[in-house]
């Protein structure tokens, strides 16, 4: 790794094995309950099994949860803060939200909370929470919601009064490791409204049960202790090892243990008082004495009472560490996080080239909140069917239910998440994707994240990659080698040497999941692929999840689209391997072969003649093809017929010129299969030029981009749509007389496929738009690059490529820049009050985007394949 900050210095310890900085970090999640790991019902409902109501007082079984937490990378011992009001019915210890079936749009956390700053070794973290002075809407917000229809907008918080009049304190959490097992933390709360208000604070220290689950030597502890400087807390952990907390002094010291109060939800006795709700029932009841009674215990809070003037801040201090210290708030304090905030800042001033303030200001919360949702997941499907004592047998209905053919998938390690709330969990394609952002900050991390899924513990015996936990066998985009090859030029580019021994690893296992593709997903053995779900969610006239009607066969376009680029990805890994292991050469002659067969198989002539694409119309639809041979086209309009233009690869002459035995390959290719190419899809190869490979070819292509940078249909001022514009007229198909139909939703979903959340019928998602951005740039660089586009569509006026990746670029990054009325689009719902001083510069990295005005959508704090929109700033600085 290229070092050239003191942050850089710390990857280049911790990944040398010198130093473990990464030990300690933001692995806590933000959310526990309501996760398939802790459903242990019969019928699979993880939602009503476990939930936030019952979280208060019931252990987890497979992870813990908090607000600006942290924990060791295994969750063993975590942190975090928990506040209370003195008006609110619960203490405030874990984020709130919706469960999938109560809102009106799905699943969605009802909190306001921002990732300000974080380094990738975790060395520097800033987190801001926005806590209500008044009684949170806990209720206001459940029914609002269940009221509302499929045509409404959600109620988010802001709709409420919780903010009126700025009557409520912001929490800013801030952690500086002064070494990789000393961290320093800063917790200051401000009151921001104009008159008095008092808030509890409970900075709250405690362990992960597994005593309850499984036989443990030894139950840890956190036991009062006293020195010269106060008082402070010992934890003595059997896996982690010895720590202190130490902590400013407080007005009481709460001790309890981290056990599941059975009175409260199963109307059964309890051996003792001392359960994980008793914070919660002490403050809430008004009876502190049992709380503060104890000295040891496995859960742990100082609890301050700050009564605040308008205006007013306290900040409170608290150190973790390894060592015994006598003077732990001493002058080095201060100076450390000094010195970690400089360091952030230099980072940041190092690998962000954003050609404004507000861009860097962009891209380094986008970096930020990626590496937030860095999480612990831990998941052991076997264990989890089975059950772990007589506390948590599972009904027998399990063993034949969710995952049970996944009995080999042991999870146990830091993983990228989509959103630490709303998608707690890993999602096999959003990880691909978040890797090319990481490659940024972390190229080590990127990579390892990358060969993490094809380990064998990850990865089935036959090949197949784990979706995510709601179902480990839907069939996900294969993303993955794409993504190695961004990660692995983006390392080459910073570091200046390719990292051929991660493509090796990544070919090697790939090349099982390739196979599997091939065995699965294409039952017809003609190179068109199926897959079903393939992430694209409800952008069809069915789910395509739950089968096809009348018991037909799907031939997608996008899985057949998936499929090219995958073989091109696995292709240009082969040949930059080769370059130093000719041993691989042959790899790449299989790759460059397959991908030669699949465009062959989907540029057949038209839909009569068993192709996808029809002529008349100048786009690829999908076909259904019924149990008698009668086979129809869908003609929706979609980004799944636009996927075709992602497969493309350039060649270079000084590629080929090193590696002969595949460009004999390539040559016999053009001589003897010359009288197939109907649709040539070796675009162009002239002896000594470099070699254009496009699963669309030019003519087609030149037809398709009309359609795609057309306002009336794709092109939207804010990126690509998923669903052409035409669809404003619902497109209507019937299939054994049934009628099914689609039509352009720019916004939320109102169909209920999926939960009514996720929604690829008009917005705008990131992903996407950054692949068919990559592609065009890789059109770019062989001479088609200087072929010109009306743009947009029918304009008159004609840009090159190089001016209209540009052009695309600039319209995802101007989603989140301020407009000339200092309006960010994504802040479409609340315009207002983002403009206001304490929230103007705060930016949310929504799940998707309104296709018409830019609204940020979804998920709200999904900066996982969102954040790849630093990497666009990057790329046209």
């Amino acid at each position: 790794m290229k070092v050239n900050t003191k942050e850089h210095e710390r990857l280049q310890e911790n990944y040398s094995e010198k130093k473990d900085w990464l030990k300690w970090g933001p692995y806590l999640s933000e959310r526990q309950w309501g996760t398939v790991r802790e459903d242990y019902s019969a019928n699979g409902d993880a939602w009503g099994y476990f939930t936030h109501d019952n979280a208060r007082s019931r252990t987890y079984r497979w992870g813990e949860d908090g607000i600006a937490g942290i924990s060791d990378r295994y969750c063993n011992i975590c942190f975090g803060i928990s506040l209370w009001n003195g008006k609110d019915s619960i203490l405030k210890e874990r984020l709130f939200g919706l469960t999938g079936p109560e809102g009106n749009h799905g699943e969605d956390v009802k909190e306001l909370y921002y990732y300000l700053e974080n380094t990738p070794s975790h060395s520097y973290m800033k987190h801001l929470y926005k806590y209500p002075q008044n009684e949170f809407p806990y209720k206001k917000i459940v029914e609002e919601n269940r009221k509302r229809g499929l045509h409404e907008l959600e109620y988010k918080i802001l709709d409420s009064d919780a903010f009126k009049n700025n009557e409520y304190f912001d929490v800013t959490t801030e952690y500086a490791k002064a070494d990789n097992e000393d961290m320093l933390i800063k917790i200051t709360v401000q009151n921001v409204a104009d008159k008095e208000a008092s808030v509890h604070l409970l900075p709250t220290l405690w362990i992960r049960n597994f005593w309850s689950f499984v036989d443990m030597e030894e139950k840890p502890s956190i036991k009062k202790e006293h020195s010269q400087s106060g008082d402070f807390v010992s934890i003595d952990h059997i896996y982690v090892g010895k720590y202190n907390l130490y902590f400013e002094e407080a007005d009481l010291l709460f001790f309890t243990e981290n056990e599941t109060n059975d009175e409260v939800l199963y109307n059964k006795k309890n051996n003792h008082p001392y359960k994980k709700d008793l914070f919660h029932t002490s403050l809430i009841n008004g009876d502190l004495s049992l709380a503060s009674a104890k000295s040891e215990g496995t859960k742990f809070a100082p609890v301050y009472k700050l009564n605040l003037q308008g205006g007013e801040s306290r900040t409170i201090k608290l150190r973790l560490s390894k060592d015994r210290l006598q003077d732990p708030f001493g002058g080095q304090f201060n100076v450390v996080f000094d010195k970690r905030i400089a360091e952030c800042d230099h980072f940041y001033d190092s690998v962000t080239k954003g050609s404004t303030p507000e861009r860097k200001s962009i891209q380094r919360q986008a970096y930020s909140g990626l590496l937030w949702t860095k999480q612990y997941y831990n998941y052991e499907v076997e264990t989890w069917l089975k059950g772990d004592s007589e506390v948590s047998i599972p009904p027998v209905e399990r063993l034949s239910g969710r995952n049970n053919n996944w009995k080999t998938l042991r999870n146990h390690d830091i993983m990228s998440m989509p959103d630490k709330w709303e998608y707690p969990w890993y999602a096999s394609w959003d990880s691909a994707f978040h890797c090319v952002s990481f490659a940024k900050v972390d190229p080590e991390f990127a990579k390892n994240q990358l060969i993490l899924f094809t380990k064998e513990w990850y990865m089935a015996p036959n090949g197949q990659i784990p979706a995510y936990e709601w179902s480990f066998s839907d069939v996900n985009p294969p993303v993955q080698a794409w993504a190695a090859m961004q990660v692995y030029k983006l390392d080459k580019k910073e570091n200046g040497a390719g990292d051929i021994k991660f493509l090796k690893q990544m070919l090697n296992k790939l090349a099982l999941n390739f196979t599997w593709w091939v065995n699965r997903l294409d039952s017809n053995n003609n190179n068109i692929f199926e897959g079903g779900f393939l992430g694209l969610d409800n952008i069809g006239v069915f789910d395509r999840s739950y089968g096809v009607p009348g018991n037909g066969k799907l031939e997608q376009v996008d899985g057949t689209s998936w499929m090219a680029l995958y073989c091109l990805s696995m292709l240009e890994m082969s040949l930059e391997v080769s370059l130093q292991d000719d041993a691989f050469e042959d790899m790449a002659v299989k790759y460059f072969g397959h991908f030669i067969f699949i465009a062959e198989a989907l540029n057949k002539i038209n839909i009569d003649s068993k192709g996808t694409w029809d002529e008349e119309e100048g786009f690829f639809y999908d076909k259904l093809t019924l149990p008698s041979g009668e086979s129809t086209p869908i003609k929706v309009r979609s980004i799944a017929g636009l996927l075709s233009m992602t497969a493309v690869l350039n060649i270079k002459k000084e590629v080929l010129s090193k590696l002969p035995k595949f460009e004999r390959s390539v040559n016999w290719f053009k001589e003897y299969r010359k009288e197939t190419f109907k649709y040539p899809v070796i675009q162009s190869f002239v002896d000594g030029e470099d070699l254009l490979l496009s699963l669309v070819p030019q003519d087609r292509l030149l037809v398709l981009m009309k359609s795609f940078l057309d306002e009336k249909e794709f092109l939207s001022d804010y990126g690509i749509r998923s669903l052409s514009k035409a669809h404003e007229e619902p497109y209507h198909i019937r299939i054994e007389n049934i009628d099914y139909s689609i039509n352009y939703e720019p916004a939320e979903s109102t169909v209920h496929l999926f939960g009514g959340n996720s929604n690829w019928r008009g917005p705008i998602w990131m992903p996407i738009n950054f692949l068919f951005i990559q592609a065009l740039k890789e059109y770019e660089s062989h001479n088609m690059g200087a072929l010109s586009f009306e743009f947009p569509s029918g304009s008159g006026v004609k840009k090159e490529l190089s001016h209209i990746t540009n052009d695309l670029s600039e319209r995802l990054i101007k989603m989140f820049e301020k407009d000339e009325n200092g309006n960010r689009p994504i802040n479409a719902n609340h315009p207002e009050k983002y403009k206001d001083p304490l929230f103007d510069e705060l930016i949310l990295f929504y799940e998707y985007f309104d296709g018409d005005n830019g609204r940020g959508l979804g998920a709200s704090h999904q900066t996982g394949w969102t954040s790849l929109v630093a990497n666009l700033i990057d790329d046209i600085s």
